[in-house]
């Protein structure tokens, strides 16, 4: 069992731990840190969490093996290298930086300590997507000709203006901290290095000052094409595609990864043949928090590389680059 720490209780700090504890034999968290610990006293009690504001203090505790970070994007890099520095693993929410340069520091400082870097990637263990993953490798695809995707939902529409969530500083280029990071994974994970990106947002509703709307699209290294759109002021949508020389499969999502629903799952081979199944939907949060849990206590490696985090981060960063300016970027 690891003994670790939450930083951060916010809306998914606390699903994170409504998550996991009691409910996973790998890992339970013993203390918490938020910036107001008064008003998470009740929660963090009803959990058997210790509730601090000193997250040094927690650094040093010595009955911690690692750190849980669900803190605002622009910490991430400052908490990743103090933690790896206390020789503790960590395990950060997307995106894991802002900038290339900032994912490399803290990759670096996660390689230097011999410590797990965890990544908040969950879609990644989707029954359908590892599905999809698999039809890739084995080539029951052919080769891959296109990905299309959208992740689109109204759960963070009409926030306060002052909650870093919309703020064009933690989480600019609209909807890419929020829904674009976890497509961008998948795609680095299933189709390997991005050589070109054009993206480009629009807001309508003026309450998200940093936009409600996300369009991208690629070039990936191997050739083949991608694109992705997500709207932030809609019912849910989610839609993953992938065609191939041989056939294209696709999955569609009814609800957030976050609650109980079914995905379901198309593959066509011939023209006006189209096989239909569906998956039951996982907990795919606590399904990646237990393998990095398992890659901390060495029963195996955790799926994530950190040439595919620091790769999915030159990504996230050409998108903003290319917001910014109105042009393709090369990477």
């Amino acid at each position: 069992m690891i003994n670790a720490a939450i930083i951060g209780l916010g809306w998914w700090g606390t699903h994170i731990v409504n998550t996991l504890q009691g409910k996973s034999n790998k890992i339970r968290f013993l203390r918490a840190v938020d910036i107001e610990p008064d008003t998470k006293l009740e929660f963090a009690r009803s959990k058997g969490i210790q509730v601090t504001a000193d997250f040094a203090d927690v650094l040093n505790d010595p009955a911690l093996e690692a750190i849980v970070l669900a803190t605002p994007h622009s910490m991430h890099e400052e908490q990743i290298i103090a933690t790896a520095k206390a020789g503790k693993h960590v395990f950060c929410e997307k995106p894991l930086a802002l900038t290339l340069a900032s994912a490399q520091r803290s990759v670096d400082a996660c390689k230097e300590a011999k410590v797990v870097l965890g990544v908040g990637h969950e879609r990644r263990f989707e029954p359908a997507m590892q599905e999809i993953t698999r039809l890739i490798e084995n080539g029951e695809l052919g080769e891959v000709m296109h990905v299309e995707a959208n992740f689109s939902h109204d759960k963070l529409a009409n926030l306060e203006t002052d909650n870093w969530r919309v703020s064009p500083t933690e989480s600019p280029a609209a909807a890419m901290t929020a829904t674009g990071i976890h497509i961008t994974d998948a795609y680095v994970n299933m189709f390997g290095p991005v050589e070109q990106i054009f993206a480009m947002t629009a807001t309508r509703n003026p309450a998200n000052k940093n936009g409600d709307i996300l369009n991208f699209n690629m070039r990936f290294k191997s050739g083949a094409t991608g694109a992705f759109n997500s709207v932030l002021e809609t019912p849910l949508y989610i839609r993953y595609a992938v065609f191939g020389s041989k056939a294209w499969v696709e999955a569609r999502d009814y609800c957030h990864p976050s609650e109980v629903g079914t995905t379901d799952f198309f593959i066509c081979r011939k023209e006006n043949k189209i096989e239909k199944t569906f998956y039951e939907n996982i907990d795919t949060v606590k399904v990646n928090f237990e393998a990095w849990a398992d890659a901390v206590s060495g029963i195996a490696d955790y799926p994530f590389t950190y040439e595919q985090n620091i790769e999915n981060i030159a990504v996230f960063e050409a998108i903003c680059n290319s917001v910014k300016s109105g042009r393709a970027i090369n990477l």
